[in-house]
């Protein structure tokens, strides 16, 4: 299964992948979280310590690695636009609780379109693991889709949106499908996130086809006492984990 999580900054798209990739994990699946968010914090939410995570290289501040799989460097320009980087999700990730994490890192690059050798390695890298035929793939996204590409895109089993129960969130929701469908991806998902009570459940309802509803997580202090803490949630709410594991079920049903 090849999932991409995205949505808007703060709403829990973290939660909703650290807690998927450690159910599955626990289930003995092969399971590589790949953390796409320039604000890089999948560690923390699969239980690294902040050390841990500070000690963590991303891939595209790999100079060396980025120079040798593409060619490029100060004497020379041009660089491979497919380098070979199938080897990189295992090499470079770390383990933990039983999920294999990379941290792929943002180019910080003026403007957008780049084409430069370290946008090359990540976009190379992300449609490397959507060919990991056996595996479960979970990527934290950052907000939107631009950063893959068609062939990249094509390759995902669908992209799961987290919302809030809130009218920028539900727009967000629109954003990713109209793109997402552009990208040639026909399964766009939606989970709720901070889902308060009865009324925010109907705007929810109301606002997502039901079709495209995966579930909802109702809003609970102890994914707040979680990361005021520096664990995992799913170190941390039973509740939490219950019904991602009922989301879970719906796409192993599918």
């Amino acid at each position: 299964m090849k999932v991409a999580i995205t949505g808007k900054g703060g709403v829990g798209k973290t939660t909703l992948s650290s807690t998927l990739a450690r159910l599955y994990a626990d289930e003995g699946r092969t399971v590589l979280a790949a953390d796409v968010d320039p604000d890089a914090n999948l560690g923390l939410a699969l239980g690294l310590s902040q050390e841990e995570v500070d000690a963590i290289v991303p891939i595209s501040k790999m100079r060396t690695l980025v120079e040798e799989r593409t060619g490029a460097n100060a004497a020379n320009k041009f660089f491979k636009l497919n380098p070979q980087v199938s080897d990189i999700p295992d090499t470079f990730s770390k383990d933990i609780n039983g999920v294999k994490l990379l941290v792929m890192g943002t180019v910080d690059v003026g403007g957008s379109g780049c084409v430069c050798p370290e946008h090359v390695m990540l976009k190379s890298i992300l449609s490397a693991l959507t060919y990991r035929k056996n595996d479960v793939v979970i990527m934290d996204m950052e907000a939107g889709l631009e950063h893959l590409g068609r062939g990249t895109a094509a390759n995902m089993d669908q992209f799961i949106v987290v919302i809030e129960p809130g009218a920028r969130s539900v727009q967000t929701y629109h954003n990713v499908k109209r793109l997402a469908n552009d990208l040639g991806v026909k399964r766009v998902r939606v989970v709720a996130n901070k889902v308060r009570d009865e009324k925010d459940e109907q705007f929810v309802k109301n606002a997502i086809p039901a079709e495209d509803l995966l579930g909802m997580i109702h809003y609970n202090t102890e994914i707040m006492d979680a990361d005021r803490n520096g664990k995992s949630p799913y170190d941390f709410s039973p509740k939490a984990i219950e019904e991602i594991r009922q989301i879970k079920a719906i796409l192993d049903r599918d």
